[in-house]
C-alpha cells in the first residue's frame, strides 16, 4: 500500500507504528532507532550522521495521530473491498491440495514455484489459501524422514517455493516469520545448510537473513548442541565459494547479522574453528570478502577467546597486518580496532614482535600521518603507548624510524 513519505520510518521505509523522536529532530519507529543505538551500538542520527549526545527518545503523539486517522480512512474506503483471486487461484488450490494428500509432491512444487514467482496478486492468493503453511510442514517433514530420498528431495524444492515467496515480500511477512521461528522449522533449516544441494543452502543461508532482519533469537538456538554444527555449516560455505558463490556471500552476511547480536553466538563460532577458517581465507579474498571477513574476526577478537586463537594461529598476525593500508580505508580501520584489542589484552614479548616483523609497526606510524583525528588514530597513539618504547628497543625495529617514535612517544 502506497503512503505519505513523512510517515515512513527513515531506517526500514516502512509505515511507523511508534513514531519517535531523537535529538537531532528526526523521527523513527522506536524498535528501528532502538536497534541502531543499542544493538548496534552506533552514536549518529542514521539520517544526518550527525553526533547524538542524548540517546533518550520522545513519542511524537502528533504524528502517530495523523497516522492512524490516515489508517481509518483508508479502512473505511476499502471496507467493502473482498480479496481478489488471481487468475491461478484454482491452479494453487488444486497443487495445495494434491501435496497434501500424496507423498510425490516434488512436481506440484516446481508448478507451485513457477507460479508464485507470476507476481504480487498471486503471492497474496498462495498465503490467503494457507500456502505457506503446506510449506513449512513438507520443510519439518525432514526431521521424521531424514534419510528419505524423496522427502529430502521435496524439502529442497518447498526451501525455493519458500525462497521465491519471500523474495516478493516487502519487508517482515511477520506470519511466515512466526511459523519459520519455530523450533521444527529452524532445525529442519539447520539440516539444510548441512546436507543441502548448494542450491538449497543458499535458500536456507537467506531464509536465516529473513529471520535476523526480524530480530530472532538467536541466543536460545545458538547454546543448544544444534549451534556448533550451525556454525561449522556456515564456515564451510564461506571457506568453499565453489558450492554456491551466493551461498557464500550470503554465509558471510549471515555471520556478521548472528555475531554482531550475541555475545554468546561469538563463543559458539570461535569453538567451530571461524577465526582459524577466516585467517587462512584472508590472504586471497577480494575486497568485498575481505572487509566482511575482518569485521567478523574484529567482533570474535571482542572474546578472549577469540584473541588467544589469533594470537596463536601461525599466520594470524601476519595475516592481519598484511591487509592495513593495502585494501581499503574501511580495512584499515577494522584493522586498527583488531591490532588494538590485541595489544591491550594479548601483548606478549612474541606478539610485539610478529608486529613488528610483519610490518604492523611501520604502517601504524604511518597511520599517523595519514589519518586526521578520529578514532582509528586515537586507537594507533594508545597502542604506541602503550608499546612503542619496546619496539624502539628491539633490533629489529627500522633505525630510521627509532627517531621519530621517539618524537611520537615524547609528544603523547
Amino acid at each position: 500500500m502506497d503512503f505519505p513519505v513523512d510517515f515512513r520510518c527513515p531506517i526500514s521505509m516502512e509505515l511507523m507504528q511508534d513514531p519517535v523522536t531523537i535529538s537531532t529532530g528526526v523521527t523513527y519507529e522506536r524498535k528501528n532507532i532502538e536497534k541502531w543505538l543499542f544493538s548496534y551500538n552506533k552514536k549518529t542520527c542514521p539520517t544526518t550522521m550527525q553526533r547524538i549526545n542524548s540517546f533518550d527518545v520522545t513519542p511524537n503523539h502528533t504524528l502517530k495521530r495523523l497516522i492512524l486517522a490516515w489508517q481509518n480512512e483508508e479502512a473505511a474506503r476499502s471496507c467493502d473491498s473482498r480479496p481478489v483471486r488471481s487468475l491461478k487461484h484454482d491452479e494453487l488450490v488444486s497443487l495445495l491440495a494434491t501435496m497434501e494428500s500424496t507423498p510425490f509432491k516434488v512436481n506440484s512444487l516446481k508448478k507451485l514455484r513457477a507460479i508464485v514467482g507470476l507476481g504480487h496478486e498471486v503471492k497474496d492468493d498462495f498465503m490467503r489459501c494457507g500456502g505457506v503453511e503446506v510449506l513449512v510442514q513438507i520443510i519439518a517433514q525432514i526431521l521424521i524422514e531424514s534419510f528419505d530420498f524423496v522427502a529430502f528431495t521435496a524439502c529442497e524444492e518447498a526451501l525455493g517455493v519458500l525462497h521465491q515467496y519471500l523474495s516478493l515480500s516487502e519487508g517482515d511477512d511477520e506470519k511466515t516469520i512466526q511459523l519459520l521461528s519455530k523450533p521444527e522449522s529452524i532445525k529442519s533449516l539447520a539440516i539444510m545448510l548441512q546436507r543441502g544441494s548448494g542450491e538449497a543452502r543458499f535458500y536456507a543461508v537467506t531464509i536465516f537473513q529473513k529471520l535476523a532482519q526480524a530480530d530472532y533469537n538467536w541466543k536460545k538456538f545458538v547454546i543448544q548442541d544444534q549451534g556448533f554444527e550451525f556454525f561449522r555449516s556456515l564456515l564451510e560455505l564461506v571457506s568453499d565459494d565453489q558450492i554456491c558463490t551466493k551461498a557464500s556471500a550470503s554465509a558471510l552476511e549471515l555471520l556478521i547479522e548472528i555475531l554482531g547480536s550475541s555475545k554468546t553466538s561469538r563463543l559458539k563460532a570461535i569453538e567451530a574453528g571461524a577465526v582459524c577458517i577466516l585467517i587462512e581465507l584472508l590472504p586471497d579474498s577480494n575486497r568485498s570478502k575481505c572487509e566482511k571477513m575482518l569485521l567478523l574476526l574484529k567482533l570474535l577478537c571482542e572474546c578472549a577467546e577469540g584473541r588467544l586463537a589469533l594470537v596463536e594461529h601461525g599466520l594470524g598476525i601476519a595475516a592481519i597486518s598484511k591487509k592495513l593500508l593495502h585494501v581499503s580505508s574501511a580495512a584499515t580501520k577494522i584493522t586498527v580496532k583488531i591490532l588494538w584489542l590485541i595489544c591491550c589484552y594479548h601483548p606478549s614479548e612474541g606478539v610485539l614482535e610478529e608486529l613488528l616483523i610483519f610490518g604492523s609497526v611501520k604502517k601504524l606510524l604511518a597511520l599517523l600521518h595519514i589519518d586526521n583525528r578520529s578514532s582509528t588514530k586515537e586507537k594507533v597513539v594508545k597502542i604506541f603507548k602503550l608499546h612503542g618504547n619496546s619496539w624502539r628497543q628491539n633490533p629489529c625495529f627500522p633505525c630510521e624510524l627509532k627517531d621519530h617514535l621517539g618524537l611520537m612517544n615524547e609528544s603523547c
